[in-house]
């Protein structure tokens, strides 16, 4: 899965004046919670999870994703990454699932934040260039706040 994102960033290599960055998952960073000299963004779209238990199957248009980012003195970049997780609704032993992006929404996702990687560590002026997430299921039924992870940090786009 790291592949896919890293895949994502060296294509825009260019971009990030051809210096070299690269992703690692931390599932231990906070809304809010960066290190000194660490930019954070949080951006949304849309995946899917199967449950690991039942292996039911659901889709969510709005998944959260926390980036930390940092370029060093040695221009070498890293983007932390947090993918916020759901759980089935289905079962009472339920666990946290990691959601599984299509490829073209992890590429919307790398492009939004290399835009502010642009605009905070090589202080570019690119205005807001959001381009949007593509939705590849019906989404179904209400939003189940009690089942994610995102409402339980307060960052949740859905949210009532």
């Amino acid at each position: 899965m790291a592949e896919t994102w890293n895949n994502a960033i060296r294509q825009k290599y260019t971009e990030l004046h051809g210096h070299t960055w690269h992703v690692e998952f931390d599932d231990s960073i906070t809304p809010d919670g960066t290190a000194p000299g660490w930019y954070q963004y949080i951006s949304g779209s849309f995946a899917g999870f199967t449950c690991s238990l039942c292996k039911r199957y659901w889709a969510s248009k709005r998944v959260q994703v926390i980036f930390n980012f940092h370029l060093n003195s040695s221009k070498q970049g890293t983007i932390k990454v947090r993918r916020i997780k759901q759980e089935c609704k289905s079962c009472d032993e339920a666990q946290m699932e990691e959601p599984n992006f299509p490829d073209e929404n992890v590429d919307v996702l790398v492009e939004r934040v290399v835009t502010k990687i642009r605009m905070r560590c090589y202080r570019e002026n690119l205005g807001d260039t959001n381009r949007a997430s593509k939705l590849y299921d019906k989404i179904e039924g209400p939003h189940e706040s009690s089942h994610c992870e995102a409402c339980q940090l307060g960052i949740c786009g859905q949210a009532k």
